[in-house]
Order: C-alpha cells, then structure tokens, then sequence
C-alpha cells in the first residue's frame, strides 16, 4: 500500500524540520511531497532547503516562495516596498537556491494506484494566498475547489490542521512544520505534518504533531541580527515564534483601521502592544485561549 508524508510551511525552521525527521524516520514511506512555504520567516532558509533538496522530495511553490521570485521585478506588487523581511530573505539564499525555485511548480496532481489521486496546492486551486480554514462557509470551499477533478485536495498556508469534507471534495492541510499558530498548548511548540496510507480505496489520514525546541531559533535570529536589519518586521516575526500565535497579521490590521499609513516604528509597535490582538486575529486563530 502506498504511505505518503506531507509537509508544508517549513519557513526556515531548521529545528522543527529535523524534528519531523525524527519522527518520520520511523514510518517507511514512499514519498514525501512539501506544500509550499519553504522559506523565510525562520533564520535557517539556505540550510532548509539544502535539506529539503538533498531528500529529493517533491516541492510546490508558496506565497514566500513568490517573494523570494518576484522580488525587485516587475512583477513586484507595490505593497511589497515595506516587506523589509524580503532582501534579507534574499541575502540568506545568497543566489544559490533561485533558479532551483524558480523551475518548482505551483501545484501536483498525485495519481498512486491504490487510493484516489490528490491535487496539491498551498492556498487553494484559486491563487496560493487563498485560505481554506475549518470555519470556511461550505459554499466559499466549494467555490474555491470548482473544476479541480481530483476528489482529494491538499492545501497549506493556514498553518492549521484540517480534515474536511465539502460536496465531492475532501480538504487536507497537514498544518505547519516551522511556525505552529495555536499558543503552544501546554508550552509544547508542536511541527506538525501528515501521513497519508492508502487504504481501502481511499487514504487513511494521521496527523502527527512533534515538539521542538524554539530556542535555537530565537538564538539564531540573535546571532544574524535580524532586528537590527529588520526593524519592527523582525520582532512581529520574532513575537509569532515565541508565542506560536499570529502578531504580523493583525499588527497590519489594526494599523490599517487605526493608524493608516503611520510609518513601522517601534513606537506604532509599542501602541499595539497595549491594544487586545484578538480584536484584529482572525476567528480560525482563536484556538487554546
């Protein structure tokens, strides 16, 4: 029978990615196929994808990945000026990965012989910032999947584990390996990921959830000096590491209601701080309060 790993939003977390190697070692598999969001984010982007690349796995561009590509293009949007995270990105991969990247496809039709074939892609079929969450009305999900053949959709992004059934389609996302957004329950920082074992005719799903130490990660950013390079961009990225919980989504947020237009300084920051995040985070985030 044929067992499939998915993973996905690595985002340059070198520790939860060994993590999950650990825990996978003890599952043969027959491939391992990666969502997208590979890098940035996280201080490890160039070891990461060394690793991701060495196991020969099958990858699929994500919305970071696009940051990376589309960077100082024409294709840039406008809005991406302020995105400071990018030419850091940039100077991490130091050129070396670009071309591989730049040839990975956006999405995979997986057709094994023993279980339903599979559409893989980060957002949703629409555009690979689209997010499809538990809480997503039925016929938005359905929608979004209109015209997709395959009967088995993986999707990302989210950084939030899903298993659902919307009409013919059923909705997988493995969650996030790198960066976990649900408050590290119980203090547990959790790399999570997605075993799939046909069976039956159809796949047998077991979400596995695997701890692993933050603080390497946060002593990484120390060592690279990402704040220093960064500015207030880099302690939102920061705050979502130590907290496992969304801060960069919601900053934008109240910013836009509340302060449009105010320069990121860490004074708008320290404002932020005092007002209650919840407010501004989306509903599918609201987990483990």
């Amino acid at each position: 029978m044929t067992r499939l790993a998915i993973l996905a939003d690595i985002h340059g977390n070198l520790p939860a990615l060994e993590a999950v190697l650990a825990d996978l070692a003890q599952f043969p598999v027959d491939h391992v196929v990666v969502a997208g969001d590979v890098v940035n984010w996280g201080p490890h982007s160039a070891a990461v994808m060394a690793r991701v690349t060495a196991a020969g796995w099958a990858v699929i561009r994500g919305n970071n990945e696009y940051y990376l590509l589309d960077y100082e293009t024409p294709r840039m949007p406008p809005a991406w000026g302020e995105f400071v995270l990018l030419p850091w990105l940039k100077r991490q991969l130091a050129g070396r990965w670009h071309a591989l990247i730049a040839g990975w496809p956006d999405t995979l039709s997986l057709r094994f012989p023993d279980a339903p074939p599979i559409r893989v892609v980060h957002g949703s079929p629409r555009a690979n910032t689209d997010p499809i969450y538990a809480i997503s009305p039925e016929a938005e999900v359905a929608a979004r999947l209109a015209g997709v053949e395959e009967p088995i959709l993986i999707t990302a992004h989210t950084h939030l584990p899903l298993d659902r059934r919307c009409g013919p389609w059923r909705v997988l996302n493995p969650g996030s390996v790198g960066v976990p957004l649900d408050g590290a329950p119980g203090g547990q920082y959790l790399a999570r990921y997605l075993l799939l074992e046909a069976a039956a005719g159809d796949w047998r799903a077991e979400f596995r959830a695997v701890p692993f130490d933050v603080q390497p990660v946060l002593a990484e950013f120390q060592r690279q000096g990402f704040v220093d390079e960064c500015g207030v961009t880099a302690r939102l990225v920061i705050q979502e590491f130590e907290q496992a919980r969304l801060r960069i989504s919601p900053f934008m947020a109240w910013r836009a209601a509340r302060r449009p237009g105010a320069p990121l300084t860490p004074e708008l920051l320290a404002e932020f701080a005092t007002i209650d995040p919840w407010a501004y985070t989306p509903a599918a985030y609201h987990l483990n309060r």
